[in-house]
């Protein structure tokens, strides 16, 4: 009998939720009025790219400011080389290297 409460309590969770949820446009306009007026952030993640039989791991950290300024940095997981990406008032410059030890930012 529990067990039937519980399944009975899941779908009807599963239900709720997909019916009032909202719909995709509603949630990219939320997205993009609470976003729309930072000044910086700071993003990490894994980056998976497959080429046919090959797979690339990659750290990515991207760091953005106002006015066009970011770094992105892609470290590749499996032999540590690291390619910077940076972008200032200055110009863009892009520097690989295998140490990791730098710290830019």
């Amino acid at each position: 009998m529990k067990k039937k409460i519980l399944f009975l309590i899941l779908i009807l969770t599963v239900f709720v939720t997909g019916c009032f949820g909202g719909d995709k446009e509603d949630t990219i306009k939320k997205i993009e009025k609470k976003y729309s007026n930072l000044k910086s952030y700071k993003v990490t993640g894994n980056l998976e790219i497959v080429n046919n039989d090959d797979v690339y791991n990659y750290d990515v950290k991207v760091i953005y400011q106002k006015k066009d300024k970011f770094y992105v940095s892609l470290k590749n997981k499996a032999n540590n080389h690291e390619q910077i990406i940076l972008k200032n008032e200055e110009g863009v410059y892009v520097q690989t290297h295998k140490s990791t030890k730098q710290n830019i930012i």
